[in-house]
Formats: C-alpha cells, sequence, structure tokens
C-alpha cells in the first residue's frame, strides 16, 4: 500500500458478533455465532470483536465464549483477520488468555454517574483496576485497546466536557493500551459536538490511536464517522446490520451499521478492504436469524433494488 492509500485506508472493527448480539433477549447458538464470524471475515473483515469474558450472570448471552474462542476460523482460513474479546476484569483476562485471545479490550466511561450504574466504581476506580490487566498483558505479549462510553453524552449526567473525556483516554494510553475507542453510548451526538470531543482528544492522544463508535439513535450515527474522517480518524467501530444497543441508554438504538458506513467511506475515496455486496448479504442472513429488519438504511436499499 503506497503512502497516498495508506492516508485513505480506514480500518473498521466489526463489533457485532459482541456488542451487537450480547443484548439479545433470544439465546443465539454458538453455531450460529461462528457462522456470523465466517460470513463477517469472508466479506474482507479484519478485526471481529469475536466475545466477551464477563460474568455469565450478567451477560448470559457471552456465557458460551469459551467455545466461540475454541470455534475461531483457523489463521490458514482467514489470514491476518484479529479476533479481539473484552474483558472486564483480571479474572476475564486470564481466561481470556487461556482460551487462545491475542487482544482483549477493557472498558472505561467518562461520566462517574455512568461508571457507577455500569460496572459499580468510580471512573479512578475502574482505571486501577486495569493496571494489573495491563501488566499481565504486556507480560503474555497481549494487545490491549481501550473503550469510553459515554464521549458526548450521558443518560445521568447529560452533556460530558470533551476534557473529561481527554483525560480517560490518555489515561487508557498512558497505561499501555494501544487504541482508545470512543463511544457515543447513547447515540446523542452530532458532527459538532463529537469534533470538539475529538480536539480536545487528540490534544492529548495522537489521532492515530483514536477509534470512533457511534450509535444510531438520532440518525446521525454515518454523519459523525463523516466528520470524525475528515478530522482525521482512521479506525471505526460498528455493527453488521446495525445490531447492538446499551441496557444502561435507555431508547438508545443499535451500533452504527457497518454497510453503512462502508457505503459511505468507499464514496469518500477511502478503502476499506471490505466487500460491500458480501457484507450486505451477511446482513442479511444474521437479520433473518433474529426475525427482523435488517438496521442499515444502504442495506435495505440495495437489496431493494436486487428485487
Amino acid at each position: 500500500m503506497n503512502a497516498a492509500n495508506a492516508m485513505n485506508h480506514v480500518r473498521i472493527v466489526e463489533v457485532g458478533p459482541r456488542d451487537g448480539l450480547q443484548n439479545e433477549k433470544q439465546r443465539i447458538s454458538t453455531e450460529t455465532k461462528l457462522a456470523l464470524i465466517r460470513k463477517l471475515a469472508a466479506a474482507g473483515l479484519k478485526d471481529i470483536e469475536a466475545t466477551s469474558f464477563v460474568s455469565p450472570k450478567w451477560v448470559p448471552q457471552m456465557a458460551d465464549h469459551a467455545e466461540v474462542m475454541a470455534g475461531l476460523p483457523s489463521g490458514a482460513e482467514f489470514p491476518g483477520v484479529n479476533y479481539p474479546v473484552l474483558t472486564p476484569n483480571l479474572k476475564g483476562f486470564e481466561a481470556a488468555v487461556a482460551a487462545g485471545a491475542k487482544e482483549v479490550a477493557v472498558f472505561a466511561a467518562a461520566s462517574e454517574a455512568f461508571s457507577r450504574k455500569n460496572i459499580n466504581c468510580s471512573i479512578a476506580e475502574s482505571i486501577a483496576r486495569f493496571e494489573p490487566i495491563l501488566a499481565a498483558a504486556q507480560a503474555a505479549g497481549v494487545r490491549v485497546r481501550g473503550y469510553i462510553s459515554c464521549v458526548v453524552g450521558c443518560p445521568y449526567e447529560g452533556a460530558i466536557a470533551p476534557q473529561a473525556v481527554a483525560e480517560v483516554a490518555w489515561r487508557l494510553r498512558d497505561l499501555g493500551c494501544h487504541e482508545v475507542s470512543l463511544g457515543d453510548t447513547i447515540g446523542i451526538g452530532n458532527p459538532a459536538s463529537v469534533a470538539r470531543m475529538l480536539e480536545a482528544v487528540a490534544a492529548r492522544v495522537p489521532m492515530a490511536q483514536l477509534a470512533g463508535h457511534y450509535h444510531d439513535t438520532y440518525g446521525l450515527g454515518t454523519a459523525n464517522v463523516h466528520a470524525s474522517y475528515q478530522m482525521g480518524v482512521r479506525v471505526f467501530d460498528s455493527s453488521v446490520a446495525g445490531l447492538g444497543g446499551c441496557p444502561y441508554a435507555r431508547g438508545a438504538t443499535g451500533n452504527v451499521a457497518t454497510e453503512d458506513i462502508v457505503w459511505l467511506l468507499h464514496g469518500l475515496g477511502a478503502t476499506t478492504g471490505v466487500d460491500l455486496d458480501a457484507l450486505v448479504d451477511c446482513g442479511a442472513w444474521i437479520s433473518a436469524k433474529l426475525g427482523r429488519e435488517s438496521g442499515s438504511r444502504v442495506a435495505r436499499a440495495l437489496l431493494a433494488r436486487r428485487g
């Protein structure tokens, strides 16, 4: 890849198999999850969040995490594909590594109220909990990604100050996170508020180590991706068919659909390595499995065009 193409290449972190499915009420079989992962890899996605090593008491949908890890495609089947997993604590990290994880993610919040509601501790306490994980990860050669929730607004506190987000992002990077994903958990952001947040965060953490994770509650997920791309962000989280949401944010719809941002990014002249037609088929397949229409506007339009 030459320098010009590298500048316009966007890495998409597909979160559908974990973030997209974790709050589904109906039981989703391990076989279905693994089939989804294979279809996503076949469509060209190179970073696919596979599962979460959390207590089945809190997230029963992810109780089969070890089985999912055992069934992941081999490197020979899909070379260069990365399968990160979520690990909320050291116990989860150790279980993930024992299951073969090469990259894990930890999650904090930019809102004190959300942190206490979501993981029952303050922001400072949550980051302190990550210290042994980062130390163990460094010793084991495992990469760690950091997530930050509520980077624009919080269902309990309202608007979040950009400097508060920047502080948490800096602390995660300082601990050793190779990348920090900025999550608009309740989807309240717009291009102006997202730009203010990114400007503050980029003053503390290099843009090359930031990712955008936007929800589509008000239909502005792709607009926020566009604004972030214009500011230099080249990594975005998304979920096939717009699957997912947040159980702690009433009324929040799913993650921005992978199909929608691939359509947008290709239109902007960016490269993603993703086959949009194969991705649309994948989204239609999992939507049918779940008994619903795809949450992707682009997928619905393309499928209608096919007749």
